[in-house]
């Protein structure tokens, strides 16, 4: 009876040999694992399964690697929308159907009007968002 693991093909084997994948622990290596994955996802083409499989494992401990160092600051509230605004490249603008005049807008971003649980669930159907992301937990 033959299953299909182990696996015994050179192609991936050899993708081993040249960048062996093992735990990152420091900011070199997670820069080193991450130009080999860059290099995957830019070749042309379509991957082989070994590839993909290759590709996989490296996604794994990049992950891993994220999870313990990458803190991502828990913002909500104003800070949050302050954040999506910079990061979707928003104006003051784009959330006068929300708050009704630009004015509005910059006293809500300037803190002197708190949103209301009207604005935050807009927000939350405009940022495609849990409305509760806009809460302190």
């Amino acid at each position: 009876m033959k299953s299909g693991y182990p696996k015994n093909n050179n192609a991936y084997i050899e993708l081993l040999k040249g960048f062996p994948p093992r735990p990152i622990t420091s900011h070199e290596e997670f820069v080193a694992t991450q130009k080999v994955i860059d290099s995957l996802i830019d070749k042309k083409g379509q991957l082989t399964s070994d590839e993909q499989d290759y590709l996989n494992i490296l996604g794994t401990i990049v992950y891993e690697y994220e999870e313990k160092q990458v803190k991502i600051p828990d913002i909500y509230g104003i800070d949050l929308l302050k954040a999506l605004l910079s990061e979707l490249n928003l104006s003051t603008k784009d959330l006068i159907p929300i708050f009704h005049t630009e004015s509005n807008v910059s006293d809500v971003l300037n803190g002197k009007i708190d949103l209301t649980v009207e604005h935050i669930n807009k927000l939350a159907k405009f940022f495609k968002i849990s409305p509760a992301a806009f809460l302190k937990m």
